[in-house]
């Protein structure tokens, strides 16, 4: 990555996942995926979540900030096909070592380099530009690279659940087994 991607690989800061497409064991593609932009306009006004929801649920969305087709990967629809399968186990993967799921992708695109063709090829929704501020040491600095912004649900419920009024089931460690189904109970188990 470090070699290859025009941004390098300094690494990545916060919850992180790597991941490496490969057949017969040649390797064709790489991705790398991160915590999500603390803030975006563009992504917040597509979720319809407020402030708080943004600081709670934050963590269940991920961003992809590298995504490299190997120099000498030459297969046909390879980004489009890589970018399924990872989307297809990101949220389990992202499970297995943070401990919580992912409901929704996110990625910027730079259009001065390229068309998000990928992207729209595996269902991603381009939900607006961005400012031209990046987020620095804590703090956003303008550096004027406008940036298409890219979203893609990893399950229908992802603006439900993003927005709800408490945590659904997908969020809570233990899931949907702590919760209470009223349909199994009899006027007898609540004291009727």
């Amino acid at each position: 990555m470090d070699q290859h991607h025009y941004l390098g690989f300094p690494g990545f800061v916060g919850e992180r996942l790597y991941q490496v497409a490969e057949w017969q064991g040649r390797w064709l593609a790489l991705i790398g995926w991160t915590a999500a932009a603390y803030r975006s306009r563009a992504r917040d006004t597509w979720i319809g979540w407020t402030d708080e929801q943004r600081r709670w649920r934050l963590r269940f969305v991920a961003n992809n900030a590298r995504f490299l087709i190997l120099p000498d990967a030459h297969v046909l629809h390879l980004g489009s096909r890589v970018m399924g399968l990872a989307l297809r186990r990101l949220s389990r993967d992202w499970h297995a070592i943070h401990g919580h799921p992912v409901v929704l992708a996110e990625t910027f695109i730079d259009p001065s380099r390229f068309r998000g063709t990928v992207y729209w090829a595996a269902n991603w929704h381009d939900v607006g530009t961005t400012l031209g501020f990046g987020r620095h040491h804590g703090s956003y600095q303008w550096h004027g690279l406008v940036k298409r912004m890219a979203l893609r649900p990893l399950v229908p419920q992802a603006q439900t659940w993003l927005t709800a009024a408490w945590d659904v089931p997908a969020f809570i460690p233990g899931g949907a087994s702590l919760m209470l189904s009223l349909r199994n109970l009899s006027p007898r188990d609540v004291g009727a």
